[in-house]
């Protein structure tokens, strides 16, 4: 399992190479505060990296969700949808906002790992 992260605070961790998982991170989150809508996309979109795949609401603010790679969205976090709150309890996990079948691993590979995405966070 690897898990790569973007400057926008989108995390995405590949599997297998069916699909790849994309959520916020814990910083994004606690920014964000109580989410309490999330809008997700249709499975079957195509998007390119950097293009506006969804919209999180939380008492605080709305904010886009970036695509951090380009690819098709293949499954939505159902369970997110119906309690938008698993984005703040667990954003790495049961938070996560949709699988994405990547179309250049490229992309993924020029994503910022953990301890690049901490100095990130660190500094900003």
């Amino acid at each position: 399992m690897t898990t790569m992260y973007t400057s926008d605070h989108e995390w995405i961790n590949i599997e297998d190479h069916e699909a790849a998982t994309v959520g916020i991170t814990h910083h994004a989150q606690d920014a964000l505060g109580d989410v309490v809508f999330v809008d997700l996309p249709a499975v079957g979109s195509s998007f390119k990296k950097g293009d506006v795949a969804g919209v999180v609401e939380s008492v605080k603010a709305a904010a886009d969700l970036y695509m951090p790679v380009a690819g098709e969205i293949v499954e939505v976090n159902e369970a997110l949808r119906a309690d938008p709150s698993l984005a703040n309890t667990d954003p790495l996990g049961n938070g996560w906002f949709f699988k994405v079948h990547v179309t250049d691993m490229g992309e993924f590979d020029q994503l910022m790992d953990g301890p690049a995405y901490d100095l990130l966070v660190r500094n900003s």
